[in-house]
């Protein structure tokens, strides 16, 4: 039996600069770019969350929610330093680590745990180093697989650590909201609601011709998700190609207003990405699809490494409008960065979004 540690900061930037700036303790702080522009909330501290602020959120749309919210300008070099020394403190407990963003990862603690020193004991420890060193918390979930691990890290924040026993793993998910499983999102929870799966407990009931129908290749993989299986193992290294994120589009269009708006929120998750991942690309890649299903891809190599959001939403439209003809719609548009600064230490990674959900 496998022990795997889903180890999740809180609110990670936010708490960063709470903790350098004490001025900023116990109240509502933004981290993002400016409301005057396209800025977008990169991190919420929980007091701020208290509004219905959240990341991704238009920061505009942040400071109307919580008037008297504090923004702080990110400083990426600060949470990547900060990111480095609390991956040091895992892997000082685990070589088993794989990092899913700076402020993330999973650990295999199996050959750790023994009778008198169980997986939950390792969590707390690694809890409380993380807080001795960094001043920061962080939430653990410990369970048998990496699925089980990262809902249940998300059960208790901040500061909490869940622990789902062997056994325990389908009737730990069945009551959750469909939502809260790996690779559903808002929109395809949405639409698995209107076809009476509300839970991930119904979610488990499904057979796989169901599934694979509605999903394609990844419906059985969905299903044993939620059935609360996962064999996946904890990966520490891999070499990244490629990062991009694609949508499918609820109505096929040739409104350029709409395609840049589109444009722009894919460029976002593709920057978020990136940063959270510490990463610059030089070439932006465009996947575009017609409504006859026609598809294909375009790309350029700028001169200079870009991460941000605004970087790569200008440099994709100079691409995209190229492309908007008189009689064309699309019906799939795709935003993606390659050729990284260190080419030796990334992995391929697309963040797709599933085929039945329009714009989740």
């Amino acid at each position: 039996m496998r022990h795997i540690l889903h180890a999740d900061l809180d609110a990670f930037y936010a708490s960063v600069e709470q903790r350098d700036n004490p001025k900023l303790r116990g109240k509502p702080v933004v981290v993002g770019g400016s409301p005057d522009g396209r800025g977008v909330v990169a991190a919420a501290s929980y007091e701020a969350r208290k509004f219905g602020v959240h990341s991704a959120m238009p920061m505009k749309t942040a400071m109307r929610l919580c008037p008297q919210a504090i923004r702080a300008q990110p400083r990426f070099d600060v949470y990547r330093q900060v990111s480095q020394q609390i991956m040091a403190i895992f892997r000082s407990v685990t070589p088993l680590v794989e990092p899913v963003s700076m402020d993330e990862a999973f650990l295999d603690v199996t050959a750790l745990v023994m009778p008198e020193k169980p997986a939950q004991n390792i969590a707390a420890l690694i809890k409380r180093q993380v807080r001795s060193e960094t001043g920061l918390t962080i939430t653990i979930g410990v369970a048998t697989c990496k699925s089980v691990a990262k809902v249940a890290s998300g059960m208790n924040k901040p500061d909490g650590l869940t622990v789902v026993p062997s056994g325990t793993e389908r009737a730990f998910l069945a009551l959750l909201p469909v939502g809260k499983l790996w690779g559903v999102g808002p929109k395809t929870g949405e639409w698995l609601a209107s076809e009476g799966i509300k839970t991930i407990g119904d979610l488990a009931t499904k057979p796989d011709e169901w599934m694979r129908k509605r999903f394609g290749k990844n419906g059985p993989f969905m299903l044993r998700l939620a059935q609360g299986q996962d064999d996946r193992p904890v990966v520490t290294e891999w070499v990244r190609k490629s990062l991009s994120a694609e949508t499918t589009l609820a109505h096929d269009t040739d409104d350029p207003e709409a395609i840049e708006e589109i444009v722009t929120r894919l460029s976002q998750r593709v920057s978020r990405q990136l940063r959270n991942e510490d990463l610059r690309g030089q070439t932006v890649k465009l996947k575009l699809r017609l409504s006859d299903f026609t598809t294909f891809t375009r790309q350029k190599t700028v001169s200079e490494y870009i991460e941000s959001p605004e970087d790569i939403a200008r440099e994709a439209m100079n691409i995209v409008r190229k492309e908007l003809e008189p009689g064309r719609k699309f019906r799939l548009l795709g935003v993606g960065i390659s050729g990284f600064e260190d080419e030796d230490t990334e992995q391929d990674r697309e963040v797709i979004q599933p085929r039945l959900t329009g714009l989740d």
